[in-house]
């Protein structure tokens, strides 16, 4: 039987943690002279009185570390508790929205996936908008870590593949999570603030700025607008395509960075890709928009490169309706949306490395059946892949297809038509933000889906968060005996 106390233990601490944070809303909100900051005073109450119960419950069972299995029962519960007291505000504020709505919100925004139940959003008290850009921002330097620490150890998905190089800096190993945990919140913080300075800088407000830097570096792409970042067309839009790509990038780089060694950066094979990737897409969408849309140069490139970055990276900052492009951008922003940034980043979607294995894979094989003597062996960042590695991102790929194939066959029987059951499917567990069609589109959010599609896409934010297999896991026999 698995000890659940040491579990428990840090959930507790976390949500208290959490609890303690909306205190900042509340001061925004007294600012601002809104009723909404009681809403906020009581969520902190519930949220730090019950996570610190449950801390000081199990405490006497706090140890040095967790074994395997309460890591892998820890990643996800932890991703379930805290959307869920996340979500009090939204319950209990003016949206007085039911549980669903508030849950599915909260769960967005702690999976950084940004798709919305919410609209009048311009309207809304300033705390629950800024509270709604810290669950993405709490989000994203949480996964950061979740995907440095945990994921490699747990081998989920080829992740083990950075295990030994991804605490590398200046030729010692770095502490596990506590360490490494602490160097990222700073870098992330770092980046953060250059972010708002530079919406200042273009214009932006300080309210919109500060919410909007928190969304661009978690990936997570909430907006203070119903019109999204279409409300800030400009200058802006390179900005924020700019530190789109610095938050998807691996962070580990930028500890290495700091660290003095900037060399890797410019050799990781991920990196080189996932650049190589969206200039390309970008130039092809910028010849589409000229061509076919009769648009200019400079703004045809400009909308091309915030969108595909805003796809490809997982934000989700809609800045126009790209399904009015044509037929064309609309395919390709739903294949782009299943490719995502580099491991280690707050990005999501099935990452830029697991291609490049599987890539890597198939020219092996094509290889060893031209010359069935060689002995050809896939190799990455100049180093030969095992068979657990290729084997785990396999298995991924096979697990993201036909969990992509059940969530939209799931999606249908709730009476969703088929554009809005398979690309909703594919921007929850994707954890992109729109989809496609008239509800979910760029222009619409979630709001009119019924409450079972709703579950169903909150599992679905979930699952894709975690890479799927850390979640799934959970459901088998074996895992739960000793």
């Amino acid at each position: 039987m698995i000890d659940m106390r040491p579990v428990f233990y840090v959930i507790g601490l976390v949500v208290a943690i959490l609890g303690a944070t909306m205190l900042v809303p509340m001061a925004v909100d007294l600012y601002y002279d809104s009723d909404d900051w009681a809403v906020f005073l009581t969520s902190a109450v519930i949220t730090v009185v019950v996570g610190g119960t449950m801390a000081i419950a199990t405490a006497n069972s706090a140890g040095p570390g967790l074994t395997i299995r309460q890591t892998f029962l820890l990643t996800t519960l932890i991703w379930i508790a805290l959307p869920l007291f996340g979500a009090l505000p939204f319950i209990l504020g003016e949206l007085d929205a039911r549980l669903v709505d508030a849950f599915f919100e909260a769960m967005s925004g702690m999976t950084t996936t940004g798709s919305t139940v919410f609209s009048g959003l311009d309207d809304l008290p300033a705390g629950l908008l800024l509270w709604r850009s810290m669950l993405q921002w709490f989000g994203g330097i949480g996964i950061i870590i979740v995907a440095m620490v945990f994921l490699p150890e747990l081998k989920v998905g080829g992740m083990q593949v950075f295990r030994t190089e991804a605490f590398d800096t200046m030729g010692k190993v770095l502490p596990r999570a506590v360490e490494i945990a602490g160097q990222l919140i700073w870098i992330y913080i770092g980046l953060t603030m250059a972010n708002a300075l530079a919406y200042l800088v273009l214009g932006m407000g300080p309210f919109d700025a500060i919410n909007h830097a928190l969304t661009t570096m978690s990936t997570g792409g909430f907006s203070t607008r119903d019109a999204s970042f279409g409300a800030f067309q400009g200058p802006a839009e390179y900005v924020a395509s700019v530190f789109m790509i610095l938050a998807s990038l691996p962070f580990v780089r930028y500890i290495q960075i700091v660290a003095g060694t900037a060399r890797p950066i410019f050799t990781d094979p991920q990196v080189r890709a996932y650049l190589g990737v969206i200039l390309t897409l970008t130039i092809t969408m910028t010849i589409f928009r000229m061509v076919v849309n009769a648009d200019n140069f400079e703004h045809g490139f400009r909308e091309g490169l915030f969108n595909v970055t805003s796809i490809i990276s997982g934000t989700g900052y809609a800045s126009t309706d790209y399904q009015l492009w044509g037929t064309f951008p609309m395919v390709a922003f739903f294949f782009i949306g299943l490719i995502g940034g580099c491991a280690g980043s707050t990005s999501c979607s099935v990452k830029v490395f697991r291609y490049q294995l599987l890539f890597a894979a198939v020219k092996a094989q094509v290889r060893s059946i031209h010359s069935p003597h060689g002995v050809f062996t896939p190799r990455y960042d100049g180093r030969t892949v095992g068979e657990d590695v290729l084997s785990s991102v396999m298995v991924f790929f096979v697990m993201f297809v036909v969990s992509l194939g059940v969530l939209s066959v799931a999606l249908s029987l709730t009476g969703l038509d088929m554009v809005t059951s398979i690309s909703g499917a594919a921007t929850a567990l994707a954890n992109v933000g729109p989809g496609l069609g008239d509800i979910i589109g760029p222009s619409g959010n979630f709001a009119p889906i019924n409450d079972a599609a709703k579950w169903i896409l909150i599992a679905a934010m979930l699952i894709g968060r975690l890479e799927l297999l850390s979640v799934y896991v959970l459901f088998t026999l074996r895992f739960w005996r000793n």
